[in-house]
């Protein structure tokens, strides 16, 4: 009977063999499960990402309703008559002019605006970061230095950092430094796209003659750390690096093209980005949408004809 008790006792122990299948059997399940869970955490990050940009959307809708036109793309007004698109007060971009509609009112009530965006009256309006204007999906800093164009090096300001911009048109934004008479300038320094914002922009919904359903309005945009990509909800910094490029975006490449430029829109979501179009929808546009297609989107008044997208 001991001998019985005592075998009965041994097989109650796991053999290294039994042990080591186990773990395996783990493995393999773990390995099984985490592709899932990221997978679920990224879906739950692009619907955060989408609910911001339908409150980007809904206050664009009520700040219309409000003033009876888009808040301008940014505003550059110089004390001459030429109000050139780099230069002048007070840098302020549509994402300043819409805080009272983001539930901001306060913070916006700490801006002044006879003064550039970047004086120090107005660090604590600008140090602001907001997460309305975040995506979860893009791993960034909170704020980045903005440094003089032409003199690295040479810091400007420090700004929040933001991962929605909004759509300048199919022209390109570099030409914004032009000097006056000089396209996209004007020759009284408005630097003007063939999208819904721009250099002092003033758009009516009655503008946009290619349909509110055809045309985007504020785009998403990663971050490029290694690059200095960084885009912001503030505005543009006078005389600052890439300084249109940091609030507006460009319908040069369709969405995450490897060849693509910082002024073009891109996101961490795979196969795409998202976008808010004039009618207060939200689309997922795929990064291999047709070219021309994409480009009809990015401007009110181009005539084309656009299909299903």
């Amino acid at each position: 009977m001991s001998f019985a008790r005592s075998l009965a006792r041994s097989r109650r122990a796991f053999t290294l063999i039994e042990l080591l299948v186990v773990i395996a059997i783990i493995a393999v399940l773990v390995a099984l499960l985490l592709p899932a869970v990221q997978q679920a955490r990224e879906a739950a990050r692009r619907t955060s990402c989408k609910n911001s940009l339908k409150q980007i959307s809904l206050a664009l809708h009520n700040y219309h309703d409000t003033h009876r036109v888009l808040p301008p793309g940014w505003i550059a007004v110089a004390p001459t008559a030429t109000h050139m698109a780099h230069s002048g007060t007070s840098g302020a971009g549509w994402g300043t002019m819409l805080l009272p509609f983001l539930e901001q009112a306060a913070l916006y009530d700490q801006f002044n605006p006879n003064l550039s965006i970047i004086d120090p009256a107005n660090d604590k309006y600008r140090l602001v970061t907001i997460d309305t204007f975040q995506c979860p999906s893009d791993p960034k800093p909170e704020r980045f230095q903005i440094e003089e164009e032409g003199s690295p090096g040479t810091v400007l300001a420090e700004l929040p950092t933001a991962n929605f911009v909004a759509v300048f048109g199919t022209g390109d934004l570099h030409g914004c430094e032009n000097g006056p008479g000089v396209s996209p300038v004007s020759a009284t320094g408005q630097c003007r796209g063939d999208g819904a914002f721009y250099h002092n922009s003033s758009t009516k919904f009655r503008d946009f003659t290619d349909g509110m359903s055809n045309t985007m309005l504020v785009g998403e945009r990663l971050t490029n750390e290694p690059l200095g990509w960084y885009s912001t909800w503030v505005g543009m910094v006078p005389e600052g690096e890439e300084a249109f490029q940091r609030i507006l975006g460009s319908m040069d490449h369709v969405p995450n093209d490897p060849t693509g430029h910082f002024d073009d829109f891109s996101s961490f979501h795979k196969g795409g980005a998202q976008f808010a179009l004039g009618d207060g929808s939200i689309r997922f546009l795929s990064e291999n949408i047709d070219k021309g297609v994409y480009q009809a989107l990015g401007t009110i008044q181009g005539g084309e004809l656009v299909g299903e997208f």
